[in-house]
């Protein structure tokens, strides 16, 4: 079993910048998929920043040249750096692992990250 065990939401002003990051613990098959989707009450579940264990990055075009996602496979952590923050990035942020044959998917407790003007 996977524990995704995610720290670093908070609140910042618009322009800020915050980092994510999430640990997984536990048996982890490779190859994988680590990262971040995103919840706003009333709107659908939205895919920010995913990383393989390859190293092939995938973002949301939203997010575009203002997030960075990295992950360390020796620590088994993914990191979501959020620069240049915006009101419509506030929502509760998931950390998410996905094995490549379909067989696991874990996520983690949440974060909640509010942008304010």
């Amino acid at each position: 079993q996977i524990q995704l065990a995610e720290s670093g939401g908070g609140s910042v002003q618009v322009g800020g910048s915050l980092t994510l990051s999430c640990t997984a613990s536990g048996t982890i098959f490779s190859p994988n998929t680590m990262g971040w989707y995103r919840t706003v009450p009333g709107k659908q579940h939205e895919m920010v920043a995913l990383m393989t264990s390859g190293g092939l990055a995938t973002y949301a075009e939203s997010v575009k040249g203002r997030f960075t996602v990295s992950r360390d496979d020796t620590k088994n952590t993914v990191h979501l750096q959020m620069n240049s923050l915006t009101p419509e990035d506030t929502a509760k942020y998931w950390c998410n692992m996905k094995t490549h044959n379909g067989l696991a998917n874990y996520w983690g407790q949440g974060a909640q990250v509010t942008v304010s003007s």
